[in-house]
């Protein structure tokens, strides 16, 4: 379980003392990691995974290391190389302020409020009274979320549909969508910067709130009869947000829902 090992500090007065400028630009830490795949030395997985994968982020292709078969570390104050543990057997140093046994984790900036999840088998940020596990997603949601979102089974173990990395363990910030899927929030910011208004797995709106648009296009659609010949063409449509389907006059513009009057439809 992760522990507040504040107290192994060796009676020094600050973390400059001990060394808090130690780590790298994910974690702030005085030691490194032996890594049990290849033998080399980092700050930590991710510093590993990049040096190691080539710009790959799909998981099934690559080179990750396994935080829990961390054996061993390598204090950046004394250089001893050592069995995992909370602290240096040699100096006496705290590895981290915030330190988790189960993930062979050390971090300095405990402003995170860092907590283990059981069910999730990693740690996680923004303090364990926030959170809560979704047993069908399996991963932890905002307690905001608490029986208002959408399950999906397994919903962060598969990649950004965006950017293809990993969601469960990354280390950016994920958005959860109202369809349930999900996806990095900088990724979903550059869908909606250019207009992509649909979840890029299911087709679905990603507002519950696009009657503006379809309005506009109701309007489009009226200004701009077809011509005689496709006047009386019927189509049939299936939509993306009430899964309704249904017979609908042709237009080049889109084809309404007539289910639900919306125009996040595709023929079928």
């Amino acid at each position: 379980m992760a522990n507040d090992f504040s107290s192994l500090w060796g009676g020094r007065e600050s973390m400059a003392e001990c060394g808090g400028a130690h780590g790298c630009a994910h974690y702030r830490r005085r030691c490194r990691i032996v890594a049990p795949c290849c033998g080399e030395v980092f700050w930590c997985r991710h510093c590993h995974d990049a040096a190691k994968s080539d710009g790959e982020r799909d998981p099934k292709k690559m080179h990750r290391l396994d935080r829990k078969a961390v054996k061993e570390v390598i204090c950046e104050l004394c250089g001893e190389r050592q069995p995992v543990a909370a602290s240096c057997r040699g100096c006496g140093v705290a590895f981290g302020r915030y330190s988790c046994m189960e993930c062979n984790f050390f971090d300095d900036d405990t402003s995170k409020e860092q907590y283990h999840c059981e069910q999730c088998g990693i740690c996680r940020v923004g303090g364990r009274e926030n959170y809560f596990h979704c047993e069908i997603c399996n991963c932890c949601y905002h307690n905001d979320m608490r029986g208002s979102h959408v399950c999906i089974q397994n919903s962060m173990h598969r990649n950004c549909p965006v950017c293809y990395e990993y969601l469960f363990d990354s280390i950016r910030n994920i958005s959860v969508l109202r369809c349930g899927h999900t996806i990095h929030k900088d990724c979903l910011e550059q869908l909606l910067d250019y207009n992509q208004n649909y979840c890029p797995i299911c087709k679905k709106t990603l507002s519950d709130n696009m009657s503006w648009m379809w309005r506009q296009m109701d309007d489009a659609v009226q200004s701009m009869p077809m011509p005689q010949e496709y006047a009386n063409k019927m189509v049939r449509i299936v939509c993306n947000d009430c899964h309704e389907r249904s017979e609908v006059c042709y237009h080049f513009i889109g084809h309404k829902c007539k289910g639900c009057g919306g125009y996040n439809t595709a023929r079928c």
